[in-house]
């Protein structure tokens, strides 16, 4: 007799409903008002996101109050009508901010943002906020250019949706949110924004010039005064802060690209300009908080692959071979096909070998020319076949970058230990000291050297009146502790 298939519960197929709604977004300026609007209205609910998020704005803590299309008039009686208007208030104290929104492929123009800057001004508003798919190093790193003069008076920060997705899902998975309604309602915001109708979507991919100078830098006929050199550069900046994003995401911790200090993004732009001409690369490294070691990211466009890979510094004691070892015990579980490099001490010489040929052949890793010689980092590296697609889909550069990112770091960067030195262990051997003894007047304390030892904590030791002394106490050669006879008068 055939068996009846189980009744599934049909509200398995049904849509959940949404507090901000996906559906019926027509066109993009449809879609910017209602992004703006979830944004700000969320914002005002969520007192502890609204806080994070600001905080690298220049606001201060206090009551949020967000507005939507607020109507304001130029010097000459023009009407203009900013996306948005954010107030903090805590006391006597007022900061307010303009609020510039683009979704999608929309993109913020120097002559919009200097408009609103000029508004701010003449209104007294605190500063300029704009928000756009363009993701920044810092909200201080504009994606447009801008009067320098002005910004002394009238600041302007820009968010990517990519941060502030960021930011609400660290709040709302990692930190938490006290109010459960609260956090109900900033769950429904990253379930809008993840949307894909939303418009606020992350890094989609490296652009339309992308193809041409990845091929150009295969058959070395790229060269680093083309301008679209610039432009793939300046997509790579952005793909790394995207990684870095959502690394964040899934750690609750902020995660960093290494850059140098009080570089501006022309300067960084420039280096990756004159790195990717001369050699086909593009290189990165991300601060994990604490990790072992920053991971470093490579993608050679000749070869087309990427390699993950984190620099660890060698233990200072011990001898080479077992060095060595105390490495390959920590990648008992990684890939074999993983690259082991290993620097020595006053060499450039080095030796390589991949995990698993060097759990059967530990001692290759040695120095060729002298076993002796000290190994100093052990450089962790693993490679893949660039991914030749567009967009964020599996087999594309970006999705697979990415993928191989999180995957080298769980499997193997966040289980690295790094080496400590063995604390200094107390001996039995005398040692010189000075004991305190009885003063010529009774009343004082006069120092002389006498040879005293410590007693080991296994020891019970006896003084000269057959009193115990405590483990580990200090006995000089009369078999005294140093405070017995202190304050006993000497005979004159």
């Amino acid at each position: 007799m055939p068996v009846a298939a189980p009744i599934s519960d049909p509200r398995e197929r049904w849509h959940p409903a949404r507090l901000i709604p996906t559906a019926g977004i027509k066109g993009q300026q449809e879609q910017e008002r209602r992004a703006a609007s979830a944004l700000l209205a969320v914002m005002m609910a969520v007192p502890e996101f609204s806080a994070g998020l600001l905080k690298h704005c220049g606001a201060p803590k206090g009551r949020v109050s967000t507005y939507v299309e607020v109507q304001l008039l130029d010097k000459d009686g023009g009407k203009h009508i900013p996306d948005g208007v954010i107030v903090v208030e805590r006391g006597q104290t007022k900061w307010q901010a303009l609020v510039e929104f683009k979704t999608g492929t929309g993109e913020l123009t120097t002559e919009q943002v200097t408009r609103y800057m000029d508004m701010a001004r003449e209104h007294g508003f605190d500063a300029v906020i704009t928000v756009s798919n363009r993701i920044t190093a810092s909200p201080e790193d504009l994606p447009f250019t801008v009067d320098g003069r002005k910004l002394r008076s009238t600041p302007v920060r820009h968010l990517s949706w990519w941060s502030i997705i960021t930011e609400a899902i660290i709040q709302y998975r990692h930190r938490g949110v006290s109010d459960p309604d609260q956090a109900w309602i900033l769950g429904e915001l990253i379930a809008y924004l993840d949307h894909e109708n939303s418009g606020a979507a992350g890094f989609e991919d490296m652009g339309d010039k992308w193809t041409r100078v990845r091929d150009d830098a295969k058959h070395e006929t790229l060269r680093p005064t083309d301008p679209d050199v610039r432009e793939v550069a300046g997509r790579w900046e952005q793909f790394i802060d995207y990684i870095a994003l959502g690394l964040s995401q899934e750690l609750g911790r902020d995660v960093v690209p290494v850059r140098p200090r009080k570089s501006t993004l022309d300067e960084r732009l420039t280096a990756i300009v004159r790195e990717l001409g001369a050699d086909g690369k593009l290189t990165a490294a991300l601060k994990i908080p604490d990790t072992i070691a920053p991971l470093q990211i490579e993608a050679n466009l000749r070869t087309r692959r990427v390699t993950t890979s984190v620099e660890v510094a060698a233990p200072k004691e011990g001898r080479p071979q077992t060095r060595i070892n105390w490495i390959l015990k920590q990648l008992k579980t990684a890939p074999a096909d993983l690259r082991i490099d290993v620097c020595f001490a006053g060499s450039r010489e080095t030796a390589s070998l991949l995990a698993g040929q060097a759990v059967e052949h530990p001692d290759q890793l040695l120095s060729p020319s002298n076993p002796k010689r000290e190994p100093r980092t052990f450089t962790l590296a693993l490679g893949a076949k660039m991914g030749q697609k567009r967009g964020k889909v599996p087999g594309s550069f970006v999705g697979d970058t990415k993928q191989q990112t999180l995957a080298f770091y769980s499997d193997l960067v966040q289980k690295l230990q790094a080496w400590t030195p063995k604390a200094p262990r107390l001996g039995d051997t005398p040692v010189e000291r000075e004991v305190p003894t009885a003063g010529e007047d009774g009343g004082g304390i006069n120092f002389r050297d006498e040879a005293f030892v410590v007693a080991p904590v296994t020891a019970h030791a006896t003084g000269d009146q057959g009193l115990p002394v405590a483990s580990g106490s200090v006995i000089n050669h009369t078999g005294r502790t140093p405070s017995d006879g202190i304050n006993e008068p000497t005979n004159a």
